[in-house]
């Protein structure tokens, strides 16, 4: 076992460790899935920045600036930026005030318990792709450092994380989450220093205009496809909106938010900036994914390259382990209890743990089925978000939520549209579409029918 390897691997046990200490906080659902609505500044501010800060933003954004320059970071980091920073300013405290525990609880209150059932259902598969895609990447870490092949170290991935999720929920992801995103910014901060030292100021001062717009090889609809796509999945995610509700105040969901949207931004600028400075560094003919990581190889001394390394499964853990629990805590909470309303605090734990583990398996299996992490992502960031959407823009700000068929029209139209369009027709815009059609599936339903939806006990 080399050094590398071994040095990750007691990172890992650690995380481990402190998942099962605080397993003991956990005597109640709410506990399990909210950290009982309790996490203060720093917990909440770093349980949202470490859970958005995923494989993607370091591999994608480095590989996205050195493939096609500026254009190729829309999404992220500006994209996702601009999701959070939209939550913290106008949703946030709304969310908060609700006192629900998932965005499907939110539309129960509105519509029923058949929409809060859909919309749970729908928003699975995204947190689903949303883990495999950090399996696969969490693996591919493993197996460059190691004689591990691709498969056992996926296990492995999928192993440790299904394991500490399961423990503790909200709170050991909440404490993992403060540990593994000062690991984060530590391995960026060092990685930065190195390649300014390098000369990366002048490769960047040195760029040609081309790699600085926005719109190359892009059209307009394009570029607006692009960048809207994750800040609408963003305000629909209810990975953000779980740890929103696990903060003890509205002004504090409102804090931390905003504060982890602009820790998520600097950050990303780190892995933005190396790759735009990558081919005059390095050179053209790199594998775009790959960037990253070979410049920390060849770059860093021993010490700054385990310490990068560990930045990178940070952001791998903290993100897959987020996305778990809120796949578990959708069909166990919103899905399941509501068929077992007898069920005490102990029976709604065991639903809990036993349904993330088995969407641990889940996530897994796509992993080994998928070859691209990047794929995984766009297809998370778009899969039924729009219905979503719609829905949470009219249960908090509309006083006449609409029909119960407007809703039921909302989700299955923009998880429909989005499909066809980016799989059977290829459109430019699919999830423009999708949103569009939820939309107007709403409005129409919503203007002519003449049943109002009962909110359920």
């Amino acid at each position: 076992m080399n050094l590398i390897l071994f040095a990750l691997l007691a990172y890992i046990l650690l995380q481990l460790l402190i998942a099962w200490r605080f397993r003991r906080k956990t005597v109640s659902e709410s506990d399990y899935l909210l950290a009982g609505r309790s996490l203060g500044p720093w917990m909440a501010t770093f349980a949202v920045f470490a859970t958005w800060f995923g494989a993607e933003t370091c591999i994608g954004a480095a590989g996205e600036a050195y493939a096609h320059g500026l254009s190729g970071v829309v999404a992220d980091p500006f994209g996702y930026t601009l999701g959070l920073l939209a939550v913290g300013l106008l949703f946030a405290v709304s969310l908060w005030k609700r006192g629900v525990t998932t965005l499907a609880d939110l539309f129960r209150q509105r519509y029923g318990l058949g929409v809060e059932r859909l919309a749970a259902i729908i928003m699975i598969p995204s947190s689903l792709l949303w883990a495999a895609a950090q399996v696969r990447a969490f693996g591919q870490v493993l197996a460059s450092v190691s004689e591990l092949g691709l498969l056992l170290a996926m296990t492995l991935a999928a192993a440790v994380v299904i394991a500490y999720t399961a423990f503790g929920g909200m709170w050991s992801d909440a404490v993992t989450d403060l540990v593994q995103g000062l690991v984060l910014i530590a391995g960026l901060l060092g990685l930065g220093a190195v390649f300014l030292w390098q000369g990366g100021a002048e490769q960047l001062a040195a760029l040609p205009a081309e790699r600085l717009d926005p719109l190359h090889e892009r059209s307009g609809w394009d570029f607006a496809e692009t960048l809207l796509t994750p800040v609408f999945s963003t305000i629909a995610a209810q990975e953000l909106a779980s740890r929103v509700l696990a903060t003890r105040s509205p002004g504090l969901a409102r804090g931390a938010t905003l504060g982890a949207a602009g820790l998520y931004f600097l950050m990303a600028c780190i892995p933005l900036a190396l790759g735009l400075g990558a081919l005059g560094l390095m050179g053209a003919g790199l594998e775009p994914e790959q960037v990253l990581s070979r410049y920390a190889q060849s770059q860093l001394p021993l010490p700054l390259y385990v310490l990068f390394l560990g930045a990178l499964v940070s952001a791998i853990l903290s993100t897959l382990s987020g996305a778990l629990l809120v796949a578990g805590s959708l069909a166990a909470h919103n899905v399941l209890l509501p068929l077992r309303p007898r069920w005490g605090e102990r029976d709604k734990l065991r639903a809990n743990r036993i349904a993330v583990v088995l969407f641990g398996f889940v996530a897994y299996g796509i992993a080994l089925a998928s070859d691209s992490v990047y794929g995984l992502v766009e297809e998370a960031a778009g899969l039924g978000s729009a219905g979503i959407f719609v829905l949470l823009l009219a249960s908090l700000w509309r006083r006449d939520a609409g029909s119960r068929s407007a809703a039921y029209a909302a989700l299955l139209s923009g998880t429909g549209v989005f499909l066809l369009g980016s799989h059977v027709f290829d459109w430019e815009t699919p999830y423009l579409a999708a949103l569009l059609a939820a939309a107007l599936s709403y409005a129409l339903p919503a203007g002519w029918a003449g049943t109002r939806p009962r909110a359920a006990a």
